[in-house]
């Protein structure tokens, strides 16, 4: 492997030195990351399809509800709406517990550890 890094490495030292990256699009900007390593390759192109048109995982968006409703909770005072939230709150809870149940994370030690950390930037978000 380091055969192949100190020629790719020579390569773009290279190219460097004619100017060949002088004119690249997007140059002096941060790369635009979408790491896709995780997901099957047969499947990227639909998850950039989906990405690209606004679309989350159900999962994501039920955290995003739950973070909202969460705030709505601690700045209403109308106890039936309080009820109301709450049951809603309930529901969507719930129901990110089975998907999670499902899908067999809900033993993965790092599940619980990003779960609590996502719910807490979105709480962060929701009360922007």
């Amino acid at each position: 492997m380091d055969f192949l890094y100190r020629i790719a490495e020579e390569k773009i030292r290279d190219a460097m030195q004619r100017g060949e990256f002088e004119e690249v699009a997007g140059k002096g900007k941060p790369l635009e990351i979408d790491d896709l390593a995780h997901v099957p390759e047969e499947l990227r192109a639909g998850y950039r399809m989906l990405k690209n048109a606004g679309m989350v995982p159900e999962e994501v968006q039920l955290s995003r509800d739950i973070a909202g409703l969460n705030g709505l909770l601690a700045l209403c005072r109308d106890e039936e709406e309080r009820r109301s939230l709450g049951k809603e709150l309930s529901l969507k809870r719930m129901r990110l517990q089975a998907i999670s149940g499902s899908r067999g994370w809900e033993h993965l030690a790092a599940h619980a550890e990003y779960g609590d950390k996502i719910r807490e930037k979105l709480e962060g978000e929701s009360t922007r």
